[in-house]
């Protein structure tokens, strides 16, 4: 996986030490939802089943430079 300095840095958080590289490459292959930032980066859902929660996936404009990777809590299903 190519990812960013941020995301290695923030990786070591408590909360989000615990996130699994196959739960983030899930995200990436099969997104429930896709959205384009202003800034051209890449926001992708996925229900992560293991933790009963949406993980958020951020790339960079490349589709594939992880930059960002969190469960979001305010995340919906009916925002699908």
């Amino acid at each position: 996986m190519k990812v960013t300095h941020y995301f290695e840095h923030t990786r070591q958080r408590p909360d989000r030490f615990a996130i699994r590289d196959e739960w983030i490459l899930h995200v990436l292959q099969s997104p429930e939802k896709i959205v384009i930032q202003s800034d051209g980066r890449i926001r992708k859902w996925a229900w992560i089943e293991e933790e009963n929660k949406y993980l958020r996936v951020i790339v960079l404009e490349d589709g594939e430079t992880i930059h960002n990777a969190f469960f979001d809590r305010s995340f919906k299903e009916s925002q699908i």
